[in-house]
């Protein structure tokens, strides 16, 4: 078996986690607490990658970064930045596509936080940056690992987002779910088999770290 789109899997999985993380948190702050009139239309395209299916949100990142649209071009030519087949592209679409795996597990968890929690941070002189980071987020920490996992665990699965913009290229796009298909394809179903066996291992294994730990169950295991 090669191991290559296993690797490049994680890796993918890991590099849009941390930016799934650091784009989150300040989007789901202000999902939880804002009053503006634009929270509905932010909070649906925020979601919408959990009804809509994969290979229409990637048919349209293929159009909008092909090199013979304008911005596209304009990416190609002015950054040198290549978005279609490369792992930079990989990264944008899974990061859109797992994105409400992140959100709504943190909004979740600040919107179900006292009020006064909030305010006696003010009262107590804490800005609003320090309210969320040493207050807010302290206190829903099993939100955010779920917020985390989920994120992770999806990207590991995804599909038809990664064919439409990534393609199938050998070490650069040719991530595990790639793998698994052209496999059957090739009606290889050992090698099928292995692929799929790593991810379940995988997943599942995560999954019930993070149930256990949300449940309470290590602490009174050891307790």
């Amino acid at each position: 078996m090669d191991w290559t789109p296993l690797i490049l899997t994680f890796k993918l999985s890991v590099v849009t986690t941390v930016i799934l993380f650091v784009i989150s948190i300040p989007l789901a702050n202000w999902l939880a607490y804002s009053k503006s009139k634009l929270k509905p239309i932010i909070e649906t395209l925020v979601s919408m990658p959990l009804v809509l299916p994969p290979t229409v949100l990637g048919f349209y990142l293929l159009i909008a970064f092909s090199p013979s649209n304008a911005f596209g071009k304009w990416l190609d030519e002015s950054i040198g930045l290549n978005m279609i087949f490369s792992f930079e592209g990989l990264v944008f679409a899974s990061v859109i596509y797992s994105l409400p795996f992140m959100v709504h597990p943190i909004q979740s968890g600040l919107s179900n936080l006292s009020e006064g929690l909030k305010e006696a941070s003010y009262v107590l002189g804490k800005s609003k940056t320090e309210t969320l980071f040493k207050v807010l987020l302290p206190n829903i920490k099993p939100s955010i690992l779920s917020g985390i996992v989920l994120a992770f665990a999806h990207t590991i699965g995804e599909f038809g987002v990664v064919l439409m913009i990534g393609g199938n290229i050998p070490g650069e796009t040719k991530v595990a779910s790639i793998a698994i298909y052209d496999e059957v394809e090739a009606l290889n179903y050992s090698a099928a088999n292995s692929y799929s066996l790593v991810l379940f291992i995988v997943t599942f294994s995560i999954l019930f770290a993070v149930y256990l730990f949300n449940g309470g169950y290590i602490k009174r295991f050891w307790g």
